[in-house]
């Protein structure tokens, strides 16, 4: 089927949504952890409700809800297409100034800003299908938030797109914008009952024409020592340092168990956050893995390096608290399997002969979406280097990822 000629906005949108700081907060309690993720989401309200889109709105928690009409006489499951609207914390979100690289021929792309960042093809591979693009970047000293704003993009390109196509028939669409997503929290707060989905798709992977069918499943652990002080001029033989203690746990972590020697399906224990005194000492952890299994197997791995480091002092405690972040929506998905099968007639129709589906080494808000009732595998956004100041997307990358919701939609209502 010939993909339609449309005059897509994600540029311009985008170029403006990355410029609104919308960086989450791990340490705030509140929802959204930041006031300023609101600040994106009065933006998003408003383009919806001037596209004619009258029941668009935020929410107290910070949540942009937003339904096309259906404009078949099938009947059609409601779907939705979801998306991040905050910045990772890893790396400033603030005062960015986005930079497109017209007509990408392989050079390497040095940011103005700070020149010591620089985006090179032979460390970012995808840039290898890139030639004639063009390229987003920010100017070094700023993440450049295509995570996730590049989908919140392409979503509400394709929202347009629909709008101003009515010959394109399709089922009832919710839209969902979250906050928080960055910090585990993405759907604390969603009202699936308002939503009223049976299915749905984020739209924050990486390569064009890709589909995430999996990702890991996660928990977090928070390991707490309890030292023994002592004024340190009186110190021998009475001094247990809580903060030596858990140096030497972190010491233990085994590499072949660590993020940076890992890859593929193998799981590893990830020390995120040390602080704390000679009497008291805290470690944060994740640990992932794409099975239940893998994840208490990290977990008893943890605990067997806690109690050999506790051993040598008497006197002192340590304690493991392991808490469930989100499971591996693959479990779900495959009771669901038109879900995917959808999404891949999609990316066919937009042009992606071979679509590739994987496993990501990470979470969507679709990981735990999918196991409240609304299976939810991850579509390409374009984004790349998430979370650092080398991060970039293709701007032909965010409008395909459009035409695919486009089609997506139309594939639906057609198999209804």
């Amino acid at each position: 089927m010939p993909t339609p000629t449309f005059q897509h906005s994600a540029k311009e949108r985008f170029l403006h949504y990355v410029t609104i700081d919308t960086q989450s907060d791990p340490d705030s309690p509140t929802c959204p952890s930041t006031e300023k993720q609101k600040n994106l989401g009065k933006v998003l309200v408003a383009e919806l409700l001037s596209m004619g889109i009258s029941d668009a709105h935020l929410d107290e928690h910070g949540y942009v809800y937003a339904t096309i009409p259906a404009n078949t006489e099938k009947k059609v499951s409601v779907i939705c297409f979801c998306s991040h609207m905050d910045t990772s914390p890893d790396c400033s979100g603030d005062g960015v100034k986005p930079l497109v690289h017209h007509n990408y021929q392989g050079e390497d792309l040095v940011l103005p800003d700070d020149n010591t960042v620089v985006i090179r093809m032979a460390e970012h591979e995808d840039l290898q299908h890139q030639m004639g693009h063009d390229i987003v970047t920010a100017s070094g000293t700023t993440l450049l938030g295509a995570d996730n704003k590049a989908g919140v993009a392409a979503i509400m390109d394709a929202t347009n797109l629909l709008l101003q196509h009515p010959h394109l028939k399709h089922g009832k669409i919710r839209i969902l914008f979250t906050p928080d997503e960055e910090i585990g929290r993405g759907v604390d707060k969603v009202d699936m009952k308002k939503l009223g989905a049976k299915f749905g798709y984020t739209i924050d992977g990486e390569t064009a024409g890709s589909l995430e069918n999996e990702t890991f499943s996660a928990d977090g652990a928070v390991i707490t020592i309890h030292g023994v002080s002592s004024h340190p001029g009186f110190a021998k033989g009475k001094m247990e340092n809580a903060l030596k203690i858990a140096a030497r746990i972190v010491a233990k972590f085994p590499d072949k168990l660590s993020p940076e020697h890992t890859e593929s399906k193998q799981g590893f224990i990830h020390p995120v956050h040390f602080e704390g005194n000679i009497e008291k000492a805290t470690i944060k952890c994740i640990i992932r893995d794409f099975t239940e299994a893998g994840l208490k197997r990290h977990a008893k791995t943890l605990q067997n390096i806690v109690d050999n480091a506790i051993k040598p002092f008497p006197n002192s405690r340590a304690e493991i608290k392991i808490s469930e972040q989100y499971r591996n929506m693959g479990k779900m998905l495959r009771r669901h399997p038109q879900v995917v099968a959808n999404a891949l007639e999609a990316l066919q129709r937009a042009g992606f002969d071979q679509p590739k589906m994987s496993s990501i080494r990470g979470g969507t808000d679709g990981s735990r979406l999918s196991f409240m009732g609304l299976p939810c595998p991850n579509l390409f956004a374009g984004e790349h280097a998430f979370h650092s100041k080398q991060e970039w997307v293709s701007i032909q990358d965010m409008e395909k990822a459009a035409e695919t919701i486009v089609h997506l939609a139309q594939v639906w209502e057609e198999r209804s």
